[in-house]
């Protein structure tokens, strides 16, 4: 069965940092593009960070670019994102995607920052 699990969301005052994890099982890993998207409240969703089977290579989206680092662990089948010099507009909910063959999604993790 497959899972993806997302962690290290919360609550943040702006200008702070957050690590998001995203841990998976159920598939292979090594063989799967992973992604981060976000979803704010009556927004679409939309593509954040990706990064490459081998984490050769990744892409940001404009509004992140400098501050996120989106990186990944093929040992311990598990993705990451590094959020610095986090803002207001960077309040959504977060969801960890893997694409390959099949597409698989996570159930998401909450990042809130405000004062």
């Amino acid at each position: 069965q497959v899972h993806l699990v997302e962690s290290g969301g919360g609550l943040v005052q702006p200008g702070g940092a957050l690590r998001l994890s995203c841990a998976t099982s159920g598939f292979t890993f090594r063989n799967y593009a992973m992604s981060w998207y976000r979803q704010a409240p009556g927004m679409e969703r939309e593509l954040v960070a990706a990064i490459s089977s081998t984490g050769g290579s990744t892409s940001y989206a404009d509004s992140v670019k400098g501050r996120f680092t989106i990186s990944r662990d093929n040992t311990r089948n598990t993705v990451y994102l590094q959020m610095n010099s986090l803002k207001s507009e960077d309040t959504a909910e977060y969801f960890c995607n893997a694409r390959w063959i099949l597409t698989y999604w996570g159930q998401g993790t909450q990042v809130t920052v405000s004062s």
